[in-house]
């Protein structure tokens, strides 16, 4: 057997210690009583994180781009909200929530300036900071709090009186020490508390993150539908049975990998699909997947991935829109529409 690998050529996992895992008993909300938290922008995470803070009894202001939309939904969700300057200027808490394409030039013009001096601020992502995008002044506290899920499900799961997971990471105390202590708050405070904040750092967040998307999520996952989708068409199946069975029942299979874990799927299917996959990991899984995705990973951890989607979109998104055209003329899209029309249920999905 080659070494590094296990029984069914997989490759055998070299394990790194474990995170630390925090709950509500180590995240008490008292360090924000009293302060004033700043989200700025009010979009999937940011709406998200306003309303389970202020339903947890803390003090939230929210801040917008000029123009923005968000601003007035705000207002009418009964938050004072202005600009990003003007809640910035209010903030001990101050809570990055916009795209991370648009946070370097925000940051820039609006944010910094306006910050109080030694306030902290929080990340839902580590991008910004990670690849260099953001610089924060030397006297400001900096923190990460990424939920492992989109907005609307921090805020659905906080309803339900649960939460979802967090990654949580201190970058930077500011000279009052009170940034470790304002994050583990602010993810009690939108309910993740009550699952888990797993310490981290920004870079093992926005590395794990984009390297999870590209491998799996979504490129990896999207590569395989459309190559077998296009494999079984040429082959002589119709472009409906191709469909079904390569990309929309991915979601009875990612439900129970979700639910039950890897192991606990298989054992939820059939005999004959458990034997079916593990052929074909065997088959699928090689050196040149391997190299591949070491290649991804690097990629990632060096910062050229960072750097070419933030060129891109500062010279209006040039690639992005070309491949989205692409992405969205491919055969797959007709096959897609005439089953989904066949459930009712999926279209207000």
């Amino acid at each position: 057997m080659p070494e590094g690998e296990a029984p069914s050529g997989r490759t055998a996992a070299h394990h790194a210690p474990a995170a630390p895992i925090l709950t509500a008993a180590d995240a008490p909300l008292g360090p924000l009583v009293g302060k004033t938290i700043a989200v700025l922008g009010y979009g999937n995470q940011g709406r998200a994180h306003a309303l389970n803070l202020r339903d947890s009894g803390l003090s939230v202001v929210v801040g917008g781009r000029p123009g923005s939309a968000r601003v007035e939904l705000a207002r009418s969700e009964g938050f004072e909200a202005g600009t990003l300057a003007e809640a910035a200027a209010r903030a001990d808490l101050a809570i990055l929530a916009l795209p991370d394409q648009a946070q370097p030039a925000a940051w820039a013009k609006w944010i910094e300036d306006a910050l109080p001096k030694g306030a902290v601020v929080g990340f839902v992502h580590g991008f910004a900071i990670r690849f260099g995008f953001i610089a924060p002044r030397e006297d400001l506290g900096v923190v990460l709090v990424a939920p492992k899920g989109p907005g609307a499900t921090v805020r659905a799961r906080f309803e339900e009186g649960l939460g979802i997971p967090a990654l949580v990471a201190v970058e930077r105390e500011n000279a009052a020490r009170t940034a470790r202590a304002f994050a583990l708050a602010w993810g009690a405070g939108i309910g993740c508390a009550r699952s888990g904040l797993i310490e981290a750092t920004f870079a093992a967040e926005a590395e794990s993150d984009l390297f999870g998307e590209q491998a799996v999520l979504c490129g990896g996952l999207l590569a395989l539908v459309h190559e077998s989708y296009a494999l079984l068409v040429e082959a002589g199946y119709s472009p409906e049975v191709a469909y079904i069975e390569c990309c929309h029942e991915v979601k009875q299979v990612a439900d129970l990998l979700y639910a039950r874990g890897p192991d606990g799927m298989r054992r939820a299917i059939s005999d004959t699909a458990e034997f079916g996959a593990f052929v074909a990991e065997e088959a699928l899984v090689d050196g040149h997947l391997r190299a591949k995705l070491r290649a991804l990973l690097a990629d990632v951890r060096s910062g050229a991935f960072a750097r070419r989607f933030m060129d891109d979109y500062g010279r209006g998104h040039p690639a992005f829109t070309a491949w989205r055209t692409a992405a969205s003329a491919h055969p797959i899209e007709a096959a897609s529409a005439r089953v989904r029309a066949l459930m009712p249920w999926l279209r207000d999905a």
